[in-house]
C-alpha cells in the first residue's frame, strides 16, 4: 500500500513550484487561481523573491500548500494514494489531495490559518525548541514540571521532539533538558509557540472557518496529527483539524500506525525531503521517495 505524505512549514525555498508553472498548463491555471484567491501574486514571491519575503507566515504556509497540492494534481493518474498524512500545515495539503477539501477551500483555510497564527504570535511573545537524544517521557515530565507554558509540540521521530511555549518557559526547559542528558536543545527561528495553548486565539478564529467549510468523504483515509489515527468521516476530520493548532503533531506515531496498517512505501509530495528522513528514523526499513513530475 502506498502512503503519500505532505510537509509543513520550514520546507520552503525560493524557486519552489516554478518548474510546475512552466511545464504544466494545469499547474499554471491553479497558481494563477491562487493569486486571485489570495489577493496578491504569491507566485512572484515563490519563484523569484527573497528568503525574507518567503519566510512571512502569511506567505510560507500558502506557498508550501500550493506546491504540494499542485504537484499532486499534475501527477494525474499516477497519484493513487491508499492513505495520506501531513505534518502540521501539511495536513491541509493531504485533505485536498484525498478530496476531502476542494483546492479553493483548502487554500482559503490555509490563508486564514496563517493570518490567525501570525496574530496569536504577535499577541504573546513565544517560541519553540528542538530537543534531541532524550526519551519522549523525560521531555514530557520536564515540560509538565515548569510553571510557565511549555508543552511537547512535534513528536517528529524517536529521540527528536520539538517543545513549544513562552520564552521564559522554553529557556527553563532547555536548561533542565540539557541537565537530563539531551544531545542538543536549541531554540528554533520561528514566530511563536505553534501547537501549544498559546495558539488558542488562532484556534478559535480558524474553527469558525473550518465549521462553515464543506468537507466531503475522502477517497482514502487521512491519518491526523491530533491522534495519529485514520479517518474517512468528514465530521471527525473537521473536529480533529480544529484541535490541531493547540495540540501536538504526533508524527512518529502516525508513521508507525501507517506501517502497521499496511503502508509499504511513502511518497513525499512537496518541497524538500524532511519527512522522508523522519520516516526512516521511525523505521529504518521504510521505503521512501519524493514525488516527481
Amino acid at each position: 500500500m502506498k502512503a503519500y505524505v505532505f510537509p509543513g512549514q520550514g520546507a520552503q525555498f525560493i524557486g519552489m513550484g516554478k518548474d510546475l508553472y512552466d511545464r504544466s498548463p494545469l499547474a499554471k491555471e491553479m497558481f494563477d487561481k491562487a493569486n486571485s484567491i489570495l489577493g496578491f501574486r504569491i507566485t512572484d514571491i515563490m519563484f523569484s523573491s527573497t528568503d525574507e519575503d518567503l519566510k512571512q507566515t502569511k506567505v510560507t504556509q500558502p506557498a508550501i500548500f500550493l506546491h504540494s497540492t499542485i504537484l499532486a494534481a499534475v501527477l494525474g493518474d499516477s497519484f493513487k494514494p491508499d492513505m495520506v498524512a501531513g505534518h502540521s500545515l501539511g495536513e491541509f495539503s493531504s485533505l485536498v489531495a484525498n478530496k476531502t477539501l476542494s483546492f479553493e477551500d483548502g487554500l482559503r483555510l490555509v490563508s486564514k490559518r496563517a493570518q490567525a497564527m501570525q496574530k496569536a504570535c504577535e499577541k504573546t511573545p513565544s517560541t519553540m525548541a528542538a530537543i534531541l537524544g532524550l526519551d519522549d517521557k523525560i521531555v514530557e515530565e520536564v515540560c509538565a514540571s515548569i510553571v510557565e507554558v511549555v508543552v511537547p509540540a512535534n513528536y517528529n521521530s524517536p529521540g527528536q521532539i520539538v517543545i513549544s511555549g513562552s520564552n521564559e518557559g522554553i529557556d527553563k526547559a532547555i536548561e533542565m533538558l540539557k541537565e537530563k542528558g539531551a544531545k542538543r536543545a536549541i531554540k528554533l527561528a520561528v514566530g511563536g509557540a505553534f501547537h501549544s495553548p498559546l495558539m488558542e486565539p488562532a484556534r478559535l478564529e480558524l474553527e469558525e472557518a473550518i465549521r462553515t467549510t464543506i468537507f466531503s468523504k475522502p477517497i482514502c483515509p487521512v491519518y491526523q496529527n491530533v491522534n495519529a489515527k485514520p479517518s474517512i468521516d468528514p465530521e471527525v476530520i473537521k473536529s480533529n483539524l480544529v484541535l490541531q493548532l493547540t495540540s501536538p503533531v504526533r508524527w512518529t506515531q502516525t508513521v508507525l500506525n501507517m506501517i502497521a496498517d499496511g503502508a509499504t512505501s511513502f511518497v513525499e509530495v512537496g518541497p524538500g525531503s524532511v519527512l522522508q528522513g523522519l520516516i526512516k528514523k521511525a523505521n529504518k526499513d521504510a521505503v521512501t521517495e519524493g514525488a516527481t513530475f
